[in-house]
């Protein structure tokens, strides 16, 4: 090789790979042969790395690798000098037998070469030597094989090489590989092939059958322009975004925004066009979100919308080849996808001649979990706790609204619209609640009750669709903590995460006046010994949708030792939370603050400390000091304040009267002995600082901001 540093191209020349991988699939071979490549020195640390992925290739290109790594220096510990070396200094058997795994020859090798210094303990012997820098092949070789041990993929697929003899593993069946450092070839092999400079371009556009790579560098630019393949996800999800607003603009019209099925049309082309199709108007009577779901998750279609968002009878197709003539591909595309939409209008039309009401029986043959029931029977836990709570936040007609949505709320798992797309649970239920002449209340809250299903997604819209979205996901809580299944590490098959934030998403921003205890016990009480839910896993419970809560606050950018302070008061009106935490942050704010946190971790491990209960009664006659006597009294000052502020919600002013406190706080601790050998006065004491506590931690517990 000529060149000391030079450019490297690797590439994977594969059948096509799984559209919805890809990119990952790319960015991991990336970044897994660099990283490797930097490890034994062959690249440094801040090189240059572009990742390519096109449905028929991984390749990377990385800037400046050298064809060998630098020598380096080690140094050896072979054993401790008093084994090593006999009294006369010269070697033992056990320092030959040493040097001779090493591959070191002792008559070439006087004691005298061997380094001894202390190892921190003892005198030790150490061999000092240069390894030799690694070659590219040989390192490159190294990095590739790691780089398919470490892709990301969920199954692997085995298949015959071209002897007819030996199988591999991988992906997909691979055709080719290219290894280039600059111009020249680098020796390595994978998966059955040897490394060359050969490549394809498109498998219908390619100007060249087989595009020979001049060097590293050229590999963007001669698959562009000899092989008609935009290599770079990211280039070609640009030009996929570029045409998509070019040709929608032409018709008036938005495509629908969807990221994930962007990243998917990019993984299933090499050189992207963008065609307008049509299908018949008599489909825009099914629900638009029936059809929106099936163009794109059928055909991977971008659906276009009006200025209103509603559907218009025109799509988009992201075609793979560019013909003069696109007619026969929008033709045959607009047959597949009519087929389609009459599939949808024929669920549409048999499910309307059934009311949701005449469905729900047939819940009872639908098995929701071997340990606690039918879907029919968990309905009926759904209605009696939307019912309960509906009559807690609104009263009796709350109650029968909530109730009533609730017994619907899983009918249309039975039609055949949701059995072909469950994605569209609760929204055809919302559809054909409608048709049935139900309320929008109700049917809203049919649609609702599922929500939120994600983060950032909106909440029911309606106090009937609270009540029973709250109901749904706290069945699922209580019922799965009732039986033992808690998520453990990444695995949440029954989304109870997603569950207990939506209660607390729901308590909190709806500012909904009902306690987590009350909700929890309500939920736990309509399952009639079913499951084992005690004192232990409602406390279990608690603490879980508490340690989502805290999660949810981070990210909305309160810090940890304020959102610990608010939580470990285990607030039970989550609609307080903010106003809370708006009050320790200000409280923060305090220049008595730190002071106060800080008295208030040392009343609180002094407590901790002592023996028996304590009263947080005060003796007012046994207060013999006038520091403690001072407290007292500041005490009994502020105390009205503080009640009638917290009774109020105005936790701020409550966090704010407590800056009184500080003077006689410091005084206190400064003057009063705590643990006087007098019993009564040392009682007396610890009850004062258990009523300073209580005090001070009745919004939040402040000794949690002590730094």
């Amino acid at each position: 090789m000529s060149n000391a540093t030079g450019n490297l191209l690797i590439e994977l020349l594969v059948e096509e790979l799984p559209p919805k991988s890809l990119k990952k699939l790319g960015d991991s071979f990336a970044e897994v042969i660099a990283a490797n490549l930097k490890a034994q020195g062959l690249a440094k640390n801040d090189v240059v790395i572009t990742a390519f992925a096109s449905p028929r290739r991984l390749a990377v290109h990385i800037k400046n690798v050298t064809v060998q790594a630098a020598d380096k220096s080690a140094s050896q510990k072979l054993m401790p000098v008093s084994v090593g070396l006999d009294s006369n200094g010269q070697a033992t058997p056990a320092l030959l037998k040493k040097l001779g795994s090493l591959c070191i020859d002792a008559t070439d090798m006087p004691v005298s070469q061997l380094k001894r210094t202390f190892d921190g303990k003892v005198e030790a012997l150490f061999f000092d030597s240069v390894v030799k820098g690694v070659v590219l092949a040989e390192g490159l070789q190294r990095a590739i094989d790691e780089a398919l041990i470490k892709l990301p993929i969920a199954r692997m697929m085995t298949y015959q090489l071209a002897d007819g003899w030996k199988s591999v593993n991988f992906v997909r069946p691979v055709h080719g590989l290219v290894a280039l450092h600059d111009a020249e070839i680098i020796p390595i092999s994978v998966l059955g092939l040897t490394a060359g400079r050969e490549t394809q371009g498109h498998r219908f556009e390619a100007r060249v059958k087989a595009v020979m790579l001049k060097n590293a560098d050229s590999y963007e630019s001669q698959l562009k322009n000899e092989g008609a393949v935009i290599a770079s996800f990211p280039a070609r999800r640009a030009e996929i975004v570029r045409q998509l607003q070019a040709v929608s603009a032409e018709t008036g019209l938005q495509p629908v925004e969807d990221e994930a099925l962007l990243d998917e049309v990019t993984g299933l082309v090499e050189q992207p066009s963008v065609l307008v199709g049509k299908f018949d108007n008599a489909f825009l009577e099914v629900p638009q979100e029936c059809l929106i779901l099936t163009m794109k998750a059928n055909q991977k279609y971008f659906p276009l919308l009006d200025a209103n968002g509603k559907l218009s009878h025109q799509f988009l197709i992201v075609s793979n080849i560019r013909p003069a003539d696109a007619s026969q591909i929008i033709t045959g595309n607009e047959r597949v996808l009519r087929s389609r939409l009459a599939d949808a209008k024929f669920f549409f039309d048999q499910d309307r001649k059934k009311t949701l009401a005449a469905r729900v029986a047939g819940l009872d043959k639908v098995v929701y979990h071997n340990k606690i029931g039918t879907q029919a029977e968990r309905v009926e836990r759904i209605w009696a706790i939307a019912q309960a709570i509906g009559l807690r936040l609104g009263g009796n007609e709350l109650a029968a609204q909530a109730g009533e949505a609730a017994m619907l709320s899983k009918a249309d798992l039975l039609t055949g619209m949701v059995g072909e797309f469950p994605e569209l649970q609760g929204i055809m239920g919302r559809y054909y609640a409608q048709h049935d002449g139900l309320s929008h209340d109700i049917a809203f809250a049919i649609e609702d009750h599922y929500k939120p299903r994600f983060a950032g997604d909106e909440l029911p819209r309606n106090m009937t669709g609270l009540c029973v979205a709250l109901a749904d996901k706290l069945e699922t809580l209580v019922g799965m903590f009732g039986i033992g299944q808690i998520p453990t590490g990444d695995k949440d098959p029954f989304a109870l995460r997603r569950n207990a934030l939506g209660v607390t998403r729901m308590l909190t921003e709806k500012k909904l006046e009902i306690s987590l205890e009350e909700i929890i016990r309500i939920s736990s009480g309509v399952f009639n010994n079913k499951i084992n839910f005690g004192d232990a896993e409602s406390h279990q419970l608690l603490n879980f949708i508490y340690e989502r809560m805290s999660s949810q606050l981070r990210e909305q950018g309160y810090s940890p030792q304020q959102i610990e302070a608010v939580i470990a008061k285990r607030p039970q009106f989550l609609n307080e939370i903010h106003q809370r935490l708006a009050a320790v942050r200000a409280f923060s704010a305090l220049p008595e603050a730190e002071s106060l946190a800080a008295a208030n971790k040392r009343v609180s491990n002094i407590l901790k400390k002592a023996e028996g209960a304590v009263s947080s009664t005060v003796n007012a006659t046994l207060l013999r000091e006038p520091a403690e006597q001072a407290l007292h009294a500041a005490l009994n000052t502020i105390m009205p304040k503080t009640d009638i502020a917290f009774k109020l919600g105005k936790f701020s002013l409550a966090l704010q009267e407590l800056a009184a406190l500080k003077t006689p706080v410091d005084t206190f601790f400064d003057k009063v002995m705590v643990n006087t050998e007098d019993a009564d006065l040392r009682a007396n004491r610890l009850a004062l600082l258990a009523q300073l506590r209580q005090e001070m931690n009745r919004v939040a517990d402040i000794s949690k901001l002590a730094t």
